[in-house]
């Protein structure tokens, strides 16, 4: 009871506390999204990957284990998914909708400050969720823009949006800057080191304003279910595959954790770019945030008991 306690006063909590405070910010002040959301993404998080990337000792075998977890957990949720739309009879934008809010969930956001505080910004667990984010954004920028029927070109667009990103660059310089042994100058490590302090209360918060105005109005059926099965499904799935692979430590409590997290604000984004029930896919993010509340404490909780 001690154990869970701690986990829900000092790591569930305050993150709920600052997507709270990013909402009631939103709502009040109507901040500039895009802004936000470029100070995320073309500063905040590559400094995290770059400086986690490189405190850490990164070997093949470790992203070859995190790679292949990634692949066999996706894959199975992905076909349960599909699998479970058919029983429920979804029609096929439906079942687009649903399996990009089970398989794109909220690595970065969301999962990178939730790894920091369970972990105590551990390099090691870090790069464990950096290398996951990664896998995921591939999934975004290929499996998720396919599945809504991009054309040719927009296809081709994805893929050189995913080859841009800062995201992308950080790691392999992180990488490159490691195994090189390369010391950074105090002019680039400091400023990377108060980015890396500042990331998680501006990632939380941007996400509570993100999510400040998405409403509940219908199909809450398969809405409930896409929660199920990437809040509840997911993790259990992620169990058996880290015991089928023989993982354990650090390595197998980061990767439960990482299963358990909401849908990504990316699959919303996407389905608002091609038209595809962009509401139901909005309603899904917003559901499936406020659960994990609940279940990431107690997914967090487990891999502590379990490993």
């Amino acid at each position: 009871m001690d154990v869970l306690l701690l986990i829900i006063s000092e790591i569930i909590a305050p993150v709920f506390v600052l997507i709270f405070v990013g909402v009631l910010l939103q709502r009040k002040f109507q901040m500039d999204l895009s802004t936000l959301s470029k100070v995320n993404f073309y500063y905040l998080i590559p400094a995290v990957i770059f400086l986690r990337i490189y405190e850490s000792s990164l070997s093949f075998e470790l992203i070859g284990n995190v790679l292949l977890f990634s692949f066999h957990s996706g894959s199975r949720v992905m076909l349960i998914s599909y699998a479970g739309s058919k029983i429920f009879g979804y029609q096929r934008d439906y079942r687009v909708t649903l399996q990009n809010s089970i398989l794109l969930n909220n690595q970065g956001n969301f999962g990178l400050p939730v790894n920091a505080l369970v972990f105590r910004n551990d390099p090691f667990a870090a790069s464990i969720q950096i290398i996951i984010m990664t896998f995921q954004n591939i999934l975004t920028f290929t499996y998720g823009v396919f599945s809504m029927g991009a054309s040719q070109q927009g296809a081709k667009k994805a893929a050189a949006s995913f080859v841009k990103m800062p995201v992308l660059h950080a790691l392999l310089l992180g990488l490159l800057f490691s195994w090189a042994g390369i010391t950074l100058p105090a002019a680039i490590a400091i400023p990377l080191d108060s980015a890396a302090a500042g990331f998680l209360a501006v990632a939380l918060m941007s996400l509570g304003a993100q999510v400040a105005y998405l409403k509940l109005n219908k199909n809450l059926g398969i809405v409930a279910f896409s929660s199920f099965l990437r809040l509840l499904f997911s993790p259990m799935l992620a169990l058996a595959v880290i015991w089928l692979l023989d993982l354990s430590g650090m390595m197998a409590q980061a990767l439960l954790i990482s299963s358990a997290f909401p849908t990504s604000r990316n699959s919303a984004a996407i389905a608002l770019e091609y038209d595809n029930n962009p509401d139901l896919a909005a309603q899904m993010v917003l559901v499936s945030t406020i659960l994990s509340s609940i279940t990431v404490t107690a997914v967090v909780y487990i891999a502590f008991i379990l490993f």
